[in-house]
């Protein structure tokens, strides 16, 4: 006796249908991880994507229907979902996809358990509070404290919490006091998908500025060695044109060839080699 096929709403089957028909509109597809980002930030980073990317949220189950169902290589994004995924559909490229969350991101107080995202280091300087019982709590973390004009001092930089371990509650409460917020809340990319190819969130977060001045440096380095070694290009011709006319000009200077740029130069080293040895015949 055959099982009974279970029962699929109609909700769910319109919702793998607009899926598909989204993934085969947009060229770029991204997944991202929605797990502790709060109702009101979600609501601001959708206004933010109007007219720039559309946020289909749903469940993991039916996401890996609606890539399967979609054919091609798309389903290769199933491996990399994590907590509470969504997708995201845009004809930006993926790297100005993840620029473009990156940038709505926000800063947020840090909460017990929840992983450091990097060293979190309260800084030296005087603190808003008086002298009293947050000298030991702040002493409790390894905080070497001090009093000027009525106020707690921090003597020096302090990492309360390593990249990777977990908030305490003593940690957050005085990280919160002191107006530090370590952690970001936005929309993570995991993934995203192009033509057949994953990029993984490593590869899309570039450092602008760190791969601007490497372009830079490499453009410099290979200048430098096209100069040296004499290769003639629309960037070096006239760099070598100039090097070339130094050096001829100083190669007639040093044996006195006559040339229409230095035979002042040579005339005048002329009459002072000349009055030189009238001066010393006159002796």
């Amino acid at each position: 006796m055959s099982k009974p096929k279970a029962h699929v709403s109609d909700q769910k089957k319109q919702t793998v249908t607009e899926l598909v028909s989204l993934i085969k509109q947009y060229p770029v597809i991204g997944l991202v991880n929605m797990e502790n980002l709060p109702a009101p930030q979600l609501q601001n980073m959708k206004r933010g994507l109007r007219g720039k990317a559309i946020l289909q949220m749903t469940k993991k189950r039916l996401i890996t229907i609606a890539l399967a169902q979609a054919g091609g290589t798309y389903s290769m994004l199933t491996k990399k979902i994590v907590g509470m995924p969504a997708l995201i559909f845009t004809k930006e490229n993926p790297f100005k996809l993840y620029k473009l969350l990156a940038a709505s991101k926000s800063q947020a107080p840090a909460k017990p358990g929840q992983v450091a995202p990097c060293d979190v280091t309260i800084p030296a300087g005087k603190t808003p509070f008086a002298p009293g019982p947050v000298i030991g709590e702040l002493g409790q973390l390894g905080i070497k404290t001090g009093i000027e004009d009525g106020k707690i001092v921090i003597k020096a930089d302090t990492v309360v919490v390593k990249e990777g371990q977990p908030f305490t509650q003593k940690v957050t409460e005085m990280l919160t006091r002191m107006n530090i917020f370590p952690m970001e809340v936005g929309l993570n990319i995991v993934a995203v998908y192009e033509k057949g190819v994953i990029f993984d969130h490593k590869i899309l977060a570039v450092d602008e500025k760190a791969y601007i001045q490497n372009i830079m440096q490499l453009h410099t380095e290979a200048l430098n060695l096209a100069v040296k070694i004499g290769y003639a290009s629309k960037d070096t011709v006239t760099i070598l044109l100039q090097k070339a006319h130094r050096d001829a000009s100083a190669l007639a200077d040093s044996r006195d060839i006559l040339t229409s740029d230095n035979v002042g130069k040579i005339m005048a080293k002329a009459e002072a080699q000349a009055n030189a040895l009238k001066s010393k015949s006159n002796l």
